[in-house]
């Protein structure tokens, strides 16, 4: 391999692939079987997530172009090559990746007794394809990995999912593919005028406007469903609610910033002018994600169907910003994304907690919870507080930059930017109020015990991450100030050529 001696990236991304070998390798009875199973995903996963941390270190945050470089001839007749590297807009979703899985199997630990070894070899693999997907820069591997995250997360919902699972599972791989495909064809038209995958390499072909054009729509289908943007969101709110805790977690927190990655690293630089054309459009369905989803959330009686509602207004606003292709705009969506990340994560597991003493999501089966789980109302606040964006919290940074990017291109674009955080504060104050506050109507809720040390240590990473992201944050805008400012600076170059020439 060229680039660094040492391959950390293929290290990061297939040594969850030998947990799954060592829990394959276990032998006895049922019991014994799932209890290293349990250790075996989190010590992998553990160890995953220290490398990632060497990852983050080692990044020179000054750099726009990628690092950590590993370069292998695959297949070199069709030029297709093993690359792998990450550049600022991928190198935290790598971590956020590595964190939420580590959580997400110590948040399984009780929750889930049957078929443990293969729930815990179903989240490694998940793993492995997820970080793959983020430092993949050959589009051959990228898509293995993208949608390769499918099976695994089908599987995890189809088999330790609720009454609806196998509706909900094949709805979510149903939507996901069939955008899929229309990219396949599109990678392949590629490869057919530049004869290789290579992302790195494509970035540098010119390609013609009316190209652009049917290129980008093939892409779109793709990543609009993975985002998920109105009006195919549907397949989203079925597979929250089907899917376990966990499967929620990883859902919301990873894999929903699947297609707003694709359209940061592959729609904006490779399709600029195809991008500026249809960012009017990409505007009217990012606002009315973010009016009519909100509206919608108002209306649900299920926790995690309304927080799955609330994801889609998010992601609208992310969407929003991506096409804004300003500074402010691409570093709040990028900055919302992460933050999105944490905040949906840990409201899901919020509604975890919960389920796991009552079985129950109804909104309407709680109240006065306060008075017998203070701790657990804290955390739970505080979390809300992230979603409403309020100054401090991890939600405020990302929206505001949003908006201030979209003030430049629009105000009425910023307008219904804002207009998520207004709606937003609506639908989780409305949770928050009916859930935490009010009298103990029945009798059962009164024995309900509060937090408990693992489920301490699940909170504890996300709390920090909540408040560290609300009032430094610099620390994680710095990632992406280089790689955002060449990939604006490289967008906008490629439109004024394009009007230089007439095109």
């Amino acid at each position: 391999m060229m680039g660094v001696g040492f391959p950390l990236l293929s290290l990061l991304t297939f040594l969850p692939l030998a947990g799954v070998a060592i829990i394959l390798a276990v032998r006895g009875d049922e019991q014994t079987v799932a209890s290293n199973a349990r250790w075996t995903a989190l010590w992998t996963s553990l160890i995953t997530f220290m490398l990632s941390l060497v990852l983050w270190f080692r990044f020179d945050k000054n750099e726009a172009e990628f690092q950590f470089v590993e370069r292998l001839d695959w297949l070199a007749d069709f030029g297709v090559t093993y690359h792998m590297g990450v550049d600022g807009i991928s190198v935290l979703f790598v971590l956020l990746s590595t964190l939420l899985t580590l959580i997400c199997i110590l948040s399984s630990w009780e929750a889930v007794q049957s078929r443990v070894r293969e729930y815990m070899i179903a989240f490694l693999i998940l793993e492995t394809m997820m970080v793959g997907m983020f430092c993949a820069l050959d589009f051959v591997v990228f898509y293995i990995f993208f949608e390769g995250v499918l099976i695994p997360m089908f599987l995890i919902i189809g088999v330790w999912g609720g009454q609806r699972r196998v509706y909900a599972a094949f709805k979510l791989f149903l939507y996901t593919l069939l955008g899929s495909v229309l990219m396949l064809l599109a990678i392949l038209l590629l490869w057919y005028k530049a004869g290789t995958t290579d992302i790195v390499e494509l970035f540098t072909l010119t390609i013609p406007p009316s190209l652009q054009t049917w290129i980008f729509l093939a892409f779109f289908a793709s990543f609009a469903v993975k985002v998920p943007m109105w009006p195919v969101h549907t397949w989203l709110p079925d597979a929250h609610v089907e899917a376990p805790t966990a499967g929620s977690v990883i859902l919301a927190g990873v894999l929903l910033k699947m297609g707003a990655y694709g359209f940061l690293r592959f729609s904006l630089p490779l399709l600029p002018v195809a991008s500026a054309e249809f960012a009017p459009w990409i505007f009217a369905l990012s606002i009315v994600a973010i009016v009519y989803t909100s509206l919608v959330a108002l209306a649900q009686e299920d926790m995690k169907k309304l927080i799955a509602y609330s994801s889609v207004a998010h992601m609208g606003i992310v969407t929003l910003g991506i096409f804004t292709f300003t500074q402010q705009g691409l570093s709040g969506a990028l900055f919302t994304m992460l933050s999105h990340g944490v905040v949906s994560s840990a409201l899901f597991l919020c509604v975890g907690v919960l389920y796991d003493r009552v079985h129950s999501r109804e909104i309407a089966r709680y109240g006065g919870v306060a008075k017998i789980m203070p701790a657990y109302a804290l955390v739970f606040m505080l979390f809300t507080m992230a979603s409403v964006a309020l100054p401090g919290l991890a939600g405020f940074p990302g929206e505001l930059l949003v908006i201030l990017g979209a003030w430049k291109v629009n105000p009425w674009v910023a307008f219904g930017a804002a207009l998520g955080m207004i709606l937003g504060a609506a639908y989780m104050l409305y949770l928050y109020r009916r859930v935490v506050f009010g009298r103990i109507t029945r009798d059962d809720l009164r024995g309900l015990l509060d937090l408990s040390p693992r489920e301490y240590a699940v909170f504890a990473p996300l709390i920090v991450l909540t408040i560290w992201m609300g009032i430094s944050p610099q620390s994680f805008l710095s990632f992406f100030e280089a790689s955002v400012a060449a990939l604006v600076e490289r967008h906008h170059a490629a439109l004024s050529a394009a009007r230089l020439a007439g095109l």
